[in-house]
């Protein structure tokens, strides 16, 4: 595998990652196990059938807890923990077969771009979850599910699209970050005010 297509890899689905980890890893394992792509470095692991199938079961109770208002906030306050080390990790993991200082350069751009999808999808969500109908936040999930799986095939189709996506994706959620943010702060003051 090509230098650029480890790295469309690697940036695709460590940013996958922040978003739907499962779906990340399923997805990888699938395509890999049935489309018999060559997945780079260390990421070969991910065609076990365990893997695919403890990944595809975990994305299915995400699925559902992800529709499902102030259930799915929940849900990513835990993955807060999970979503980003496990997007370092399979950054690191791509670029199993170069040297080990280019693996901790990928672990740290890896954990850098899961956080920031991660912190975009997390504050958006909450975000929605204020507004009364439940319409929203199922679109919202069910457009983060087509996007998962998209990026992470696109990445292996079309490398230089997905290192494009991948960093435009990062100025907006950079951009909305600071608004959402914004908001948070303007709703804290508002509740403040109501009660002194």
């Amino acid at each position: 595998m090509s230098l650029i297509s480890t790295l469309a890899l690697a940036m695709g689905s460590s940013w996958v990652s922040g978003i739907n980890l499962y779906a990340a890893v399923a997805t990888l394992g699938l395509l890999g196990r049935f489309a018999h792509l060559q997945l780079p470095g260390e990421l070969g692991v991910l065609t076990n059938w365990w893997v695919i199938g403890i990944g595809l079961g975990l994305y299915l109770v995400e699925f559902v807890a992800d529709k499902i208002p102030y259930v799915d906030s929940a849900w990513d306050a835990v993955h807060t923990f999970i979503r980003i080390p496990a997007g370092a990790i399979l950054a690191a993991a791509a670029f199993g077969d170069f040297d080990k200082g280019v693996q901790v350069i990928a672990f740290l751009l890896g954990g850098g771009l899961a956080l920031t999808s991660h912190g975009t999808k997390a504050a958006t969500r909450a975000a929605i979850n204020t507004s009364p109908e439940p319409a929203s936040n199922i679109i919202a999930s069910l457009a983060e599910d087509v996007v998962g799986v998209s990026a992470v095939a696109l990445a292996f189709s079309h490398p230089y699209i997905a290192i494009s996506i991948v960093v435009v994706a990062v100025v907006v959620s950079i951009f909305l970050i600071r608004r959402i943010l914004r908001y948070f702060s303007n709703v804290t003051l508002k509740i403040r005010e109501l009660f002194t």
